[in-house]
């Protein structure tokens, strides 16, 4: 997808169940967690992280309420101007990529909902997809290497909030100065050309990852609906 700048998704991890917080931590899949928000770029780098929300939050409402997300949502996050798109006359904005649990704007896309959408729409949403697999496959590596985040973190939340600081800064250091071994290339997801996830060795050491509630885009602006539209209609005209 081209002027893609970053994929957005949250994961959970589970903690034990602080005290006088009542359902605060307690999440949708029934157990209690905090919330790593995150961003991460086409070499499966971190380049934003938000750690410690509660668990009762979604990934949509999370990112409303981080330092990065908002900058995402308006606009200001760091990256480059509007440029014309490969092979084409149409300006159009850097922007990041997530689910259907985030908002819709101008710097934020999402699929389209709806089984039984239109030719142009499922195209875009296979491109989609296969542009948001690399923050799901830098979600397995993190997982898959540092497997203390695959178990329940027996501490409290400020505790736990720095033990996944901690893997997060390893997990971006080793991956730089020795990426063929942290994440060699049969370690991770693929789509195909038919859209079709082809799993990576890394789910063998990670729990199934969760699924995110689906954000209403009821709310989103018109010019974004627009913009995914432009979006799409490129992507239509040069398959």
């Amino acid at each position: 997808m081209p002027h893609v700048v970053g994929a957005v998704d949250g994961k959970h991890v589970q903690i034990k169940c602080p005290r006088k917080s009542g359902s605060l931590y307690f999440n949708y899949k029934q157990y209690f967690s905090i919330v790593l928000l995150a961003v991460c770029d086409s070499k499966y780098t971190f380049t934003a992280v938000d750690i410690g929300a509660y668990g009762s939050q979604s990934d949509g409402g999370v990112l409303k309420i981080s330092g990065f997300g908002n900058r995402i949502l308006n606009g200001t996050m760091n990256r480059p101007e509007a440029e014309n798109l490969p092979r084409s006359a149409i300006k159009f904005p850097f922007y990041y990529v997530g689910d259907a649990a985030f908002p819709l704007t101008k710097h934020l896309m999402r699929p389209y909902l709806g089984k039984c959408l239109e030719a142009n729409k499922d195209h875009f949403n296979k491109c989609l997809s296969r542009a948001r697999v690399t923050i799901e496959n830098t979600f397995g590596i993190l997982v898959a290497r540092w497997r203390v985040l695959n178990n329940s973190l027996d501490m409290f939340p400020e505790n736990a909030n720095t033990i996944v600081r901690a893997t997060l800064i390893l997990n971006n250091f080793v991956k730089f100065h020795n990426a063929e071994f942290y994440c060699p290339n049969n370690f991770l997801d693929h789509v195909n050309e038919s859209g079709i996830l082809i799993e990576g060795q890394w789910r063998q050491f990670v729990a199934p990852l969760h699924q995110s509630t689906i954000f209403s885009s009821a709310n989103a602006r018109r010019s974004a609906f627009d913009t995914r539209d432009l979006l799409k209609n490129y992507f239509c005209f040069n398959k």
